[in-house]
């Protein structure tokens, strides 16, 4: 009974653990995230990026700001769709399953609040 349960164990590691296993290419692969300016905001030289799917929207927010020079006094809108925008603490794998097309999600960002 004890050889199952360990076998069990390494069969399936848990979330924290899959992390630090190297990952096939049929497991977690990472999201192709197409960024768009609007409005006023900057436009990006390079605008396919590939992002880990366990990463936050926070985390998209504050690579754009960085990427083209944000103020800290500067607000920057991010929007799913040129319609919403979507929270801050949303995985990126969500957004993919619900609103990706054509193997890619296309997000929309400006300094100005543009949609929703």
């Amino acid at each position: 009974m004890a050889e199952t349960t360990e076998k069990t164990e390494v069969a399936s590691p848990t979330s924290a653990e899959a992390g630090s296993f190297p990952q096939t290419s049929d497991q977690r692969k990472k999201i192709d995230v197409l960024l768009k300016g609007a409005g006023d905001a900057p436009i990006m030289k390079k605008k396919k990026w590939a992002v880990d799917p366990t990463k936050k929207v926070s985390w998209i927010i504050e690579f754009i700001r960085k990427y083209i020079k944000c103020e800290p006094h500067e607000s920057l809108f991010l929007y799913v769709n040129q319609s919403f925008a979507p929270s801050p603490d949303q995985e990126m794998q969500n957004l993919y399953e619900c609103f990706g097309s054509d193997g890619k999600l296309i997000l929309h960002y400006c300094k100005t609040q543009a949609w929703g």
